[in-house]
């Protein structure tokens, strides 16, 4: 039986936490700041986690399910 392969591009964007939850970045962070208020920018610059409806699928994608 071969190995199952990951999802390569998932691999570079979700980290699996210790407590089985799923680390993953901000969009809407990257260009065009200007016009997006400081509140806003503050608010993205944290650590976010993927939703639990999605938590089953990210998993299957990085072979951790």
């Amino acid at each position: 039986m071969p190995k199952m392969k990951s999802n390569s591009g998932a691999l570079k964007r979700f980290k699996v936490k210790k407590n089985g939850s799923i680390k993953r970045g901000s969009a809407f962070r990257s260009h065009i700041l200007t016009k997006k208020s400081q509140k806003r920018k503050r608010n993205l610059r944290g650590p976010q986690t993927v939703a639990g409806v999605d938590t089953a699928r990210v998993k299957k994608m990085l072979n951790k399910a």
